[in-house]
């Protein structure tokens, strides 16, 4: 089975996928990471972010590998540090390139050979086309940005709401403007509104509608 939950920055999607990831014993693959990853890459050594072309080319050469939290790239570990801020304006333009999606995208195919709960934003929409189970997650500003700051909190990060802000504003009209795969719920997909919704309402939500869709299969 293949479950894709997209949706826009602190919409929940991560903190949903695993859990019901755990709850199917299926793996659950966070494609953001991935995008962090050759961001992150690209900057320790010095890939301008326009450059299309070195862009692609990293993420062409690197095998990415996520386990829940944790990431590597060949080999070497980079989890410390993967949300750091310093990568916050390269992020965008690098999710953005084409070339670093189509690199990426084979990989994250790959990864759901035996099944896999992924989030992201384009998971419904073109990873995973045909995918048998898929969800939108939305959610207010104020709302992302309140999951945001507690994220950061709990990382024992440094907070500037009003920096925040405009972070998740910046990413959300980027990734919904963007020529390639744009932010967007697939057509099919269960469009859920988490704002007055705890974390298990919305894993409940989405195991009833799976466990609705398979009975009914």
């Amino acid at each position: 089975m293949i479950v894709a939950i997209d949706g826009g920055v602190a919409s929940g999607k991560s903190a949903v996928g695993k859990r019901v990831a755990d709850a199917l014993g299926l793996p659950f693959i966070d494609s953001g990471l991935m995008y962090r990853a050759i961001t992150r890459l690209g900057g320790e050594r010095g890939i301008d972010p326009h450059d299309a072309d070195a862009l692609t080319a990293l993420a062409r050469a690197t095998r990415i590998r996520i386990d829940g939290e944790r990431v590597w790239a060949d080999g070497h570990e980079l989890t410390e540090g993967i949300y750091d801020t310093d990568f916050a304006d390269a992020l965008p333009l690098v999710s953005a390139t084409p070339g670093v999606r189509e690199a990426l995208v084979e990989q994250q195919r790959a990864m759901a050979e035996h099944g896999v709960v992924m989030a992201g934003r384009d998971i419904g929409t073109v990873v995973f086309p045909n995918a048998e189970e898929k969800f939108f997650l939305v959610a207010s500003l104020a709302e992302k940005v309140r999951r945001r700051a507690a994220q950061y909190g709990r990382r024992g990060e440094p907070v500037d709401e009003a920096a925040m802000r405009k972070e998740v504003e910046l990413r959300d009209r980027v990734d919904s403007e963007r020529a390639v795969a744009p932010l967007r719920p697939a057509e099919d997909a269960l469009v859920i509104d988490t704002d007055n919704l705890s974390l298990d309402e919305v894993v409940d939500t989405i195991l009833t509608d799976i466990g609705d869709t398979v009975g009914g299969a």
